[in-house]
């Protein structure tokens, strides 16, 4: 309770009048004035102010990346590999935005275009049909102009290893834009496939005036293998890599590099490349082959088979199931091996029904597991339709392994004679090449040939190896009569 003399003295106060609605606007203003004012000369000293022994700078938070759909879109214009969850999302977003805008050509090209990489990621030939329907669906939509929808039926058509229907589309979507840079890659793949090699470097050099970066650089590394230009192409290897945009681009390039270091015979850095991209990319699964290639290589046989069976799981490629059929034949697991083989004729069976053309591997796997004389039919119409080197080595293998040795000579010679186009240095093609000659008892170039595949890549084939050291051994060395004075 308030005493009486406490009570007067509050009274006695002079009374001060409320102040009125604009004074105190006015006086809010000053107050966050004064505050804002303070907070900055705060944060300028605390700018200015030295970062203590031990202590850690702050970082502003970086950016947010782009969404996985729309880096999938990017990879999938450009033509570079893409996440696979980030393909499922470019997928669902561009099917459900068809469903409103059913005439919008642009997306039906980028869709069809998803499902061409998701195929080929997969190995899922279902997809490439469904592909073809949105690509002709952008076309109907936009007749005239739609170099996108070109674009993406040239990709298809690589993928289901229809060359000259990739030539076609490919060559069209120049003429219509001859400065769309990402046409070119399309091209060069249709006139590899081809065997035109002198148009796929003229492709090269005019997508290197119209761009730079991985993409280009990875392509080129392709050609220049193709040339025998191995340092060239690893090089560029390297460079698309360090350049790469995301894991999944920069995994696609490792697996490359990879390949080439095997086919050079380099185990350790074509093992150290395959798996620095499976690290990158789980789901690359041809890094995973690549590891049982290299890991049987090295003797290391359980992982190897396991390394097949992950490839398998998420890319089951008839040229995979062929590898591990061959490993489980070489490991004298027969039974194993036939099981691959019936798998790889329903994988072939499968991807014909998707429009892919497997006839250069069906006649790779009859000449050495079926019949050669079928192998020979097969290839012989492969070659009339498109005449590449891969074609014409195993075209001259399937007539070698069908004793007719006069004419496989001529075939295994387009492959490996460069002023035929066969400048890549290829064990396989030097061992065919030698083989051939061993049989038509030309047996100086026999032992050069097979020496020269063993040089390439000791370890090439977990069958042929065995098969070319034993023909070496019984050639022997040349004799004193052959050696030149």
């Amino acid at each position: 309770m308030e005493s009486a003399t406490e009570t007067t003295a509050a009274d006695d106060r002079p009374q001060t009048p409320a102040p009125s609605e604009g004074a105190r606007s006015r006086l809010r203003r000053r107050v966050l004035v004064g505050v804002l004012g303070g907070c900055l000369v705060l944060g300028g000293v605390l700018l200015f102010l030295p970062v203590l022994p031990g202590e850690q700078p702050a970082r502003r938070p970086a950016p947010p990346g782009p969404a996985p759909g729309a880096q999938a879109h990017a990879a999938v214009r450009t033509g570079v590999a893409a996440a696979l969850p980030d393909l499922v999302s470019l997928i669902d977003e561009r099917e459900t935005h068809l469903r409103k805008h059913p005439r919008d050509a642009q997306s039906w090209a980028v869709l069809g275009a998803a499902y061409v990489e998701q195929g080929r990621r997969t190995a899922d030939a279902v997809r490439y049909p469904r592909a073809e329907r949105a690509l002709r669906t952008s076309l109907d939509v936009r007749p005239r102009g739609n170099a996108e929808a070109l674009d993406g039926l040239a990709a298809l058509a690589n993928a289901r290893r229809d060359f000259p229907a990739a030539r076609d589309w490919a060559e069209a979507a120049r003429e219509l834009a001859p400065k769309r840079w990402t046409t070119y890659p399309l091209l060069i793949d249709a006139y590899t496939g081809l065997g035109d090699y002198k148009k796929a470097r003229a492709a090269l050099d005019t997508l290197m005036k119209l761009h730079s970066g991985p993409a280009v650089l990875g392509r080129a590394a392709a050609v220049y293998w193709e040339q025998g230009w191995r340092e060239d192409a690893a090089a560029a290897l390297s460079d698309a890599a360090a350049g790469a945009s995301t894991p999944a681009e920069e995994a696609a390039w490792r697996e490359r590099a990879g390949q080439l270091a095997w086919e050079r015979g380099d185990l350790r850095t074509a093992l150290r490349h395959f798996q620095q991209a499976v690290h990158l990319d789980p789901d690359q699964r041809a890094a995973q082959a690549g590891r049982g290639r290299t890991l049987a290589a090295l003797g290391r046989s359980s992982e190897a088979l396991s390394a097949y069976q992950a490839a398998l799981a998420g890319q089951p490629l008839p040229q995979y199931v062929l590898e591990l059929g061959e490993l489980y034949e070489s490991l004298r697991m027969t039974q194993k091996a036939r099981v691959q083989y019936d798998l790889l004729r329903e994988r072939v069976r499968l991807d014909t029904a998707g429009g892919v053309d497997q006839e250069l591997l069906l006649g790779q796997f009859e000449a050495d597991h079926g019949d050669p004389q079928t192998a020979v039919r097969r290839l012989r119409a492969e070659w009339r339709r498109q005449p590449g080197i891969a074609v014409a080595d195993a075209l001259g293998w399937a007539l070698h392994r069908a004793g007719q040795d006069k004419e496989a000579l001529k075939f295994a010679a387009i492959a490996t004679d460069r002023a035929k186009g066969g400048g890549v240095r290829s064990a396989p093609y030097s061992y065919h090449l030698g083989m051939i000659e061993f049989g038509l008892k030309r047996y100086g170039p026999a032992r050069r040939h097979l020496q020269e595949a063993l040089r390439i890549n000791p370890h090439f084939s977990p069958l042929h190896v065995p098969r070319a050291r034993a023909a070496l051994t019984q050639l022997g060395e040349p004799a004193m009569k052959d050696v030149p004075s």
